[in-house]
Protein backbone atom coordinates (compact mmCIF):
# COMPACT_ATOMS: atom_id res chain seq x y z
CA UNK A 1 0.00 0.00 0.00
CA UNK A 2 1.75 3.04 -1.00
CA UNK A 3 2.00 6.31 2.19
CA UNK A 4 -0.87 8.16 0.09
CA UNK A 5 -3.52 5.39 0.31
CA UNK A 6 -2.32 4.40 3.83
CA UNK A 7 -2.97 8.59 4.48
CA UNK A 8 -6.27 8.07 3.30
CA UNK A 9 -7.22 4.89 5.27
CA UNK A 10 -6.10 6.55 8.68
CA UNK A 11 -7.93 9.63 7.99
CA UNK A 12 -11.31 7.71 7.02
CA UNK A 13 -10.85 5.39 9.95
CA UNK A 14 -10.49 9.09 12.67
CA UNK A 15 -13.49 10.13 11.14
CA UNK A 16 -15.58 7.25 11.73
CA UNK A 17 -13.98 7.26 15.30
CA UNK A 18 -15.18 10.80 15.43
CA UNK A 19 -18.50 9.83 14.35
CA UNK A 20 -19.43 6.85 16.18
CA UNK A 21 -17.81 8.74 19.72
CA UNK A 22 -20.57 11.34 18.88
CA UNK A 23 -22.78 8.79 19.48
CA UNK A 24 -21.68 8.01 23.08
CA UNK A 25 -23.91 10.27 24.84
CA UNK A 26 -26.96 8.81 22.51
CA UNK A 27 -25.99 5.64 23.90
CA UNK A 28 -25.33 6.03 27.36
CA UNK A 29 -28.87 7.15 27.54
CA UNK A 30 -30.33 4.22 25.59
CA UNK A 31 -31.40 6.74 22.91
CA UNK A 32 -29.37 5.10 19.60
CA UNK A 33 -31.21 3.71 17.02
CA UNK A 34 -30.83 -0.35 16.40
CA UNK A 35 -27.91 0.54 13.63
CA UNK A 36 -26.46 2.84 15.09
CA UNK A 37 -25.71 0.83 18.86
CA UNK A 38 -24.72 -2.60 16.47
CA UNK A 39 -21.81 0.03 14.95
CA UNK A 40 -20.93 1.92 17.80
CA UNK A 41 -20.68 -1.48 20.18
CA UNK A 42 -18.98 -3.13 17.82
CA UNK A 43 -16.46 -0.63 17.93
CA UNK A 44 -16.39 -0.24 21.60
CA UNK A 45 -15.01 -4.08 21.49
CA UNK A 46 -11.81 -2.75 19.52
CA UNK A 47 -11.62 0.77 21.06
CA UNK A 48 -10.20 0.97 24.62
CA UNK A 49 -10.57 4.68 24.72
CA UNK A 50 -14.15 5.44 23.72
CA UNK A 51 -15.19 1.81 25.96
CA UNK A 52 -13.95 3.87 28.67
CA UNK A 53 -15.63 7.10 27.92
CA UNK A 54 -18.74 5.35 27.28
CA UNK A 55 -18.86 3.23 30.05
CA UNK A 56 -18.31 6.39 32.19
CA UNK A 57 -20.84 7.89 31.02
CA UNK A 58 -23.59 5.17 31.07
CA UNK A 59 -22.51 5.31 35.03
CA UNK A 60 -23.50 9.55 35.12
CA UNK A 61 -26.97 8.04 33.28
CA UNK A 62 -27.78 5.56 36.39
CA UNK A 63 -27.91 9.01 38.32
CA UNK A 64 -30.55 10.14 35.98
CA UNK A 65 -33.14 7.68 36.61
CA UNK A 66 -36.43 8.47 36.43
CA UNK A 67 -37.32 5.41 38.76
CA UNK A 68 -35.98 8.02 41.76
CA UNK A 69 -37.57 11.73 42.73
CA UNK A 70 -35.70 14.89 41.11
CA UNK A 71 -37.08 16.78 43.91
CA UNK A 72 -34.84 17.55 46.72
CA UNK A 73 -36.79 16.87 49.74
CA UNK A 74 -38.11 19.51 51.89
CA UNK A 75 -35.61 19.17 54.41
CA UNK A 76 -32.89 19.97 52.55
CA UNK A 77 -33.96 23.54 51.09
CA UNK A 78 -34.80 24.46 54.38
CA UNK A 79 -31.18 23.44 55.76
CA UNK A 80 -29.82 25.44 52.70
CA UNK A 81 -32.09 28.48 53.43
CA UNK A 82 -30.82 28.32 57.12
CA UNK A 83 -27.39 28.22 56.15
CA UNK A 84 -27.45 31.12 53.62
CA UNK A 85 -29.39 33.82 56.55
CA UNK A 86 -26.46 32.74 59.13
CA UNK A 87 -24.09 33.51 56.48
CA UNK A 88 -25.09 35.69 53.89
CA UNK A 89 -24.15 40.03 54.11
CA UNK A 90 -27.38 41.48 54.40
CA UNK A 91 -28.61 44.19 51.72
CA UNK A 92 -28.29 46.92 54.25
CA UNK A 93 -27.13 46.94 57.75
CA UNK A 94 -30.06 46.45 60.89
CA UNK A 95 -30.15 47.08 64.23
CA UNK A 96 -28.90 43.65 66.55
CA UNK A 97 -32.33 43.89 68.21
CA UNK A 98 -33.93 43.52 64.52
CA UNK A 99 -31.91 40.67 63.26
CA UNK A 100 -34.38 38.22 64.47
CA UNK A 101 -37.29 39.76 63.18
CA UNK A 102 -35.51 39.81 59.58
CA UNK A 103 -34.57 36.31 60.18
CA UNK A 104 -38.02 35.06 61.10
CA UNK A 105 -39.66 37.00 58.36
CA UNK A 106 -37.41 35.39 55.68
CA UNK A 107 -38.18 32.08 56.94
CA UNK A 108 -41.57 31.87 56.82
CA UNK A 109 -41.40 34.14 53.16
CA UNK A 110 -39.34 30.76 51.68
CA UNK A 111 -42.38 28.51 53.85
CA UNK A 112 -45.35 30.23 51.52
CA UNK A 113 -43.38 30.43 48.50
CA UNK A 114 -42.94 26.92 48.70
CA UNK A 115 -47.09 26.17 49.66
CA UNK A 116 -49.31 24.76 46.35
CA UNK A 117 -52.65 26.00 45.94
CA UNK A 118 -54.51 23.51 48.20
CA UNK A 119 -52.17 24.21 50.78
CA UNK A 120 -53.25 27.73 51.33
CA UNK A 121 -56.96 25.96 51.93
CA UNK A 122 -55.56 24.20 54.92
CA UNK A 123 -56.50 25.48 58.60
CA UNK A 124 -53.62 25.86 60.70
CA UNK A 125 -54.48 25.70 64.64
CA UNK A 126 -53.71 29.02 66.45
CA UNK A 127 -53.06 28.55 70.40
CA UNK A 128 -52.95 31.03 73.52
CA UNK A 129 -53.01 30.49 77.01
CA UNK A 130 -56.61 30.96 76.26
CA UNK A 131 -58.31 28.90 73.65
CA UNK A 132 -57.55 27.94 69.55
CA UNK A 133 -58.77 29.15 66.49
CA UNK A 134 -58.05 27.84 63.09
CA UNK A 135 -56.70 29.85 60.86
CA UNK A 136 -55.84 29.55 56.98
CA UNK A 137 -52.27 30.81 56.06
CA UNK A 138 -53.64 33.70 54.23
CA UNK A 139 -55.62 34.82 57.30
CA UNK A 140 -52.91 33.54 60.04
CA UNK A 141 -50.94 36.98 57.56
CA UNK A 142 -53.17 38.96 58.47
CA UNK A 143 -53.10 38.53 61.86
CA UNK A 144 -49.34 38.78 61.84
CA UNK A 145 -49.71 42.49 59.21
CA UNK A 146 -52.25 43.64 61.93
CA UNK A 147 -50.34 43.12 64.48
CA UNK A 148 -47.25 44.40 63.13
CA UNK A 149 -49.12 47.59 61.96
CA UNK A 150 -48.81 48.88 65.62
CA UNK A 151 -44.94 48.43 65.24
CA UNK A 152 -45.57 50.82 61.64
CA UNK A 153 -47.19 53.06 63.40
CA UNK A 154 -44.93 53.72 66.30
CA UNK A 155 -41.95 53.71 63.29
CA UNK A 156 -43.68 56.67 61.31
CA UNK A 157 -44.88 54.11 58.51
CA UNK A 158 -48.40 53.42 57.32
CA UNK A 159 -50.88 51.16 59.63
CA UNK A 160 -53.01 49.04 57.51
CA UNK A 161 -55.34 48.42 60.21
CA UNK A 162 -57.06 50.77 62.95
CA UNK A 163 -56.95 50.92 66.71
CA UNK A 164 -55.17 49.64 69.31
CA UNK A 165 -57.21 46.58 70.52
CA UNK A 166 -55.35 43.29 68.79
CA UNK A 167 -58.39 41.37 68.03
CA UNK A 168 -60.54 43.73 66.49
CA UNK A 169 -57.29 45.05 64.23
CA UNK A 170 -57.28 41.44 63.45
CA UNK A 171 -61.05 40.82 63.03
CA UNK A 172 -61.15 44.47 60.34
CA UNK A 173 -57.72 43.47 58.45
CA UNK A 174 -59.31 39.69 57.62
CA UNK A 175 -62.60 41.08 56.55
CA UNK A 176 -60.91 43.90 54.20
CA UNK A 177 -59.18 40.68 52.31
CA UNK A 178 -61.47 38.47 52.26
CA UNK A 179 -62.16 37.19 48.69
CA UNK A 180 -58.35 38.57 47.63
CA UNK A 181 -56.17 35.79 46.78
CA UNK A 182 -53.38 34.95 49.11
CA UNK A 183 -50.79 36.44 46.78
CA UNK A 184 -52.06 39.77 47.67
CA UNK A 185 -52.06 39.06 51.39
CA UNK A 186 -48.76 37.92 51.08
CA UNK A 187 -47.79 40.90 49.26
CA UNK A 188 -48.94 43.05 51.69
CA UNK A 189 -47.16 41.42 54.85
CA UNK A 190 -43.90 41.00 52.52
CA UNK A 191 -44.22 45.14 51.90
CA UNK A 192 -44.56 45.87 55.30
CA UNK A 193 -42.00 44.07 57.24
CA UNK A 194 -39.55 44.84 54.33
CA UNK A 195 -40.68 48.97 55.64
CA UNK A 196 -40.41 48.11 58.90
CA UNK A 197 -36.55 46.61 58.43
CA UNK A 198 -35.19 49.26 56.34
CA UNK A 199 -36.94 52.06 58.69
CA UNK A 200 -34.83 50.04 61.57
CA UNK A 201 -32.45 50.35 59.40
CA UNK A 202 -31.69 54.11 58.79
CA UNK A 203 -33.13 55.44 62.17
CA UNK A 204 -30.63 56.92 65.11
CA UNK A 205 -30.18 54.70 67.98
CA UNK A 206 -32.86 56.40 70.14
CA UNK A 207 -35.37 54.93 68.23
CA UNK A 208 -35.28 51.43 70.09
CA UNK A 209 -35.80 53.19 72.95
CA UNK A 210 -39.12 54.37 72.04
CA UNK A 211 -42.23 53.30 73.33
CA UNK A 212 -44.54 50.98 70.92
CA UNK A 213 -48.68 51.21 72.21
CA UNK A 214 -50.35 47.84 72.43
CA UNK A 215 -53.11 49.34 73.90
CA UNK A 216 -52.85 46.83 76.88
CA UNK A 217 -49.06 46.81 77.25
CA UNK A 218 -46.57 49.00 75.92
CA UNK A 219 -42.48 47.92 75.56
CA UNK A 220 -40.00 49.50 73.93
CA UNK A 221 -39.24 49.48 70.09
CA UNK A 222 -36.61 47.41 70.43
CA UNK A 223 -38.47 44.42 72.36
CA UNK A 224 -41.28 45.41 69.80
CA UNK A 225 -39.02 43.72 66.77
CA UNK A 226 -38.33 40.76 69.30
CA UNK A 227 -41.78 40.09 69.91
CA UNK A 228 -42.67 40.46 66.44
CA UNK A 229 -40.07 37.86 65.92
CA UNK A 230 -41.16 35.47 68.48
CA UNK A 231 -44.62 35.21 67.37
CA UNK A 232 -43.65 35.42 63.34
CA UNK A 233 -41.81 31.85 64.43
CA UNK A 234 -44.70 30.24 66.37
CA UNK A 235 -47.27 30.92 63.83
CA UNK A 236 -44.79 30.13 60.86
CA UNK A 237 -44.77 26.75 62.65
CA UNK A 238 -48.52 26.44 63.14
CA UNK A 239 -48.82 26.76 59.04
CA UNK A 240 -46.03 24.20 58.61
CA UNK A 241 -47.67 22.02 60.63
CA UNK A 242 -50.56 22.42 59.01
CA UNK A 243 -49.24 21.53 55.38
CA UNK A 244 -46.85 19.14 57.14
CA UNK A 245 -43.35 21.19 55.95
CA UNK A 246 -39.96 20.77 58.13
CA UNK A 247 -39.46 23.98 59.77
CA UNK A 248 -36.94 23.93 62.28
CA UNK A 249 -36.78 26.78 65.48
CA UNK A 250 -34.64 29.76 65.35
CA UNK A 251 -30.83 30.23 65.79
CA UNK A 252 -29.58 29.52 69.02
CA UNK A 253 -28.29 33.65 69.44
CA UNK A 254 -31.86 34.68 68.49
CA UNK A 255 -33.49 31.93 70.87
CA UNK A 256 -31.34 33.69 73.55
CA UNK A 257 -33.00 36.74 72.68
CA UNK A 258 -36.25 35.57 72.56
CA UNK A 259 -35.62 34.38 76.00
CA UNK A 260 -34.73 37.43 76.97
CA UNK A 261 -37.49 39.30 76.11
CA UNK A 262 -39.43 36.44 77.70
CA UNK A 263 -37.25 36.85 81.00
CA UNK A 264 -37.99 40.45 81.23
CA UNK A 265 -41.68 39.98 80.81
CA UNK A 266 -42.50 37.72 83.33
CA UNK A 267 -42.86 39.09 86.66
CA UNK A 268 -45.29 41.57 85.14
CA UNK A 269 -47.94 38.53 84.37
CA UNK A 270 -46.36 36.91 87.73
CA UNK A 271 -49.32 36.24 90.03
CA UNK A 272 -47.98 34.47 92.80
CA UNK A 273 -48.11 34.84 96.73
CA UNK A 274 -46.23 38.15 97.03
CA UNK A 275 -42.54 38.03 98.53
CA UNK A 276 -39.91 40.32 99.51
CA UNK A 277 -36.52 40.01 97.35
CA UNK A 278 -37.53 36.78 95.63
CA UNK A 279 -35.13 35.94 92.87
CA UNK A 280 -35.62 33.12 90.22
CA UNK A 281 -32.40 31.72 88.51
CA UNK A 282 -33.63 30.04 85.18
CA UNK A 283 -31.01 28.25 83.10
CA UNK A 284 -31.49 26.96 79.37
CA UNK A 285 -30.10 23.88 77.86
CA UNK A 286 -29.87 23.44 74.40
CA UNK A 287 -30.47 25.98 71.44
CA UNK A 288 -30.42 29.28 73.28
CA UNK A 289 -28.35 28.15 76.46
CA UNK A 290 -27.62 30.82 78.84
CA UNK A 291 -28.53 31.73 82.70
CA UNK A 292 -31.31 34.82 83.53
CA UNK A 293 -32.03 35.89 86.96
CA UNK A 294 -36.03 36.93 87.55
CA UNK A 295 -36.72 39.14 90.24
CA UNK A 296 -39.99 38.50 91.20
CA UNK A 297 -41.02 41.36 93.64
CA UNK A 298 -38.16 44.18 93.27
CA UNK A 299 -36.15 44.77 89.69
CA UNK A 300 -33.65 45.60 91.28
CA UNK A 301 -32.84 43.05 93.76
CA UNK A 302 -29.55 42.72 93.82
CA UNK A 303 -27.93 40.07 91.13
CA UNK A 304 -25.68 38.75 93.56
CA UNK A 305 -28.77 37.67 95.75
CA UNK A 306 -29.37 33.65 96.84
CA UNK A 307 -32.26 32.42 94.62
CA UNK A 308 -35.29 31.25 96.05
CA UNK A 309 -35.41 28.60 93.15
CA UNK A 310 -33.64 27.20 90.31
CA UNK A 311 -35.25 26.04 87.04
CA UNK A 312 -33.34 24.14 84.24
CA UNK A 313 -35.50 23.81 81.16
CA UNK A 314 -34.84 23.28 77.33
CA UNK A 315 -34.68 26.85 75.44
CA UNK A 316 -36.92 25.59 72.91
CA UNK A 317 -39.48 24.14 74.98
CA UNK A 318 -39.46 26.97 77.31
CA UNK A 319 -40.48 29.51 74.46
CA UNK A 320 -43.19 27.15 73.23
CA UNK A 321 -44.59 27.11 77.21
CA UNK A 322 -44.14 31.32 76.71
CA UNK A 323 -46.46 30.76 73.73
CA UNK A 324 -49.00 28.56 75.12
CA UNK A 325 -48.14 25.75 73.30
CA UNK A 326 -47.00 23.25 76.48
CA UNK A 327 -48.15 22.46 79.73
CA UNK A 328 -46.50 23.80 82.62
CA UNK A 329 -47.92 20.82 84.66
CA UNK A 330 -46.06 18.45 82.62
CA UNK A 331 -42.64 19.97 81.29
CA UNK A 332 -39.76 17.76 81.91
CA UNK A 333 -37.89 20.81 84.49
CA UNK A 334 -35.35 20.80 86.73
CA UNK A 335 -36.06 22.55 89.69
CA UNK A 336 -34.42 23.37 93.06
CA UNK A 337 -34.98 25.44 95.91
CA UNK A 338 -38.59 27.22 96.52
CA UNK A 339 -40.36 24.38 94.32
CA UNK A 340 -43.95 26.16 94.99
CA UNK A 341 -42.46 29.35 93.58
CA UNK A 342 -40.75 27.45 90.51
CA UNK A 343 -44.13 25.79 89.47
CA UNK A 344 -46.07 29.25 90.25
CA UNK A 345 -43.22 31.51 87.52
CA UNK A 346 -43.98 28.27 85.19
CA UNK A 347 -47.50 28.34 85.20
CA UNK A 348 -47.12 31.88 84.73
CA UNK A 349 -45.14 31.91 81.51
CA UNK A 350 -47.90 31.06 79.15
CA UNK A 351 -49.62 33.77 80.21
CA UNK A 352 -47.46 35.67 77.96
CA UNK A 353 -48.90 34.47 74.79
CA UNK A 354 -52.22 36.24 73.37
CA UNK A 355 -54.83 35.39 70.56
Amino acid sequence: MSAEAGAETSALEGAVHEELRSLLGAWALDACGTDESVRLEAHLASCASCREEGHQLRDAAGWLSTDEPLDPEPSLRRQVLDGCLGRREPAFRVPAYAEPFVAETARLDALLRDLGELDWLERATLRWHGGSVERRPAEVLCHLTAVDGVLARALGLPDPSEGTDLLERDARLRSAQTGRPPTTVRALWRAQTRAIVETAALAPESMAERFVDYGAFRVPVADSFLDRAFECWIHAEDIAEAVGYPYNPPRGTHIRALIGLAVRLLPVVFAGEPGTGRLVKLIVEGRGEGEWLIPLDDPETPPDTEPTATVAIDGVEFCHLCAGRRDPHRMPVGITGDRTLARALLAAAPLLSRP
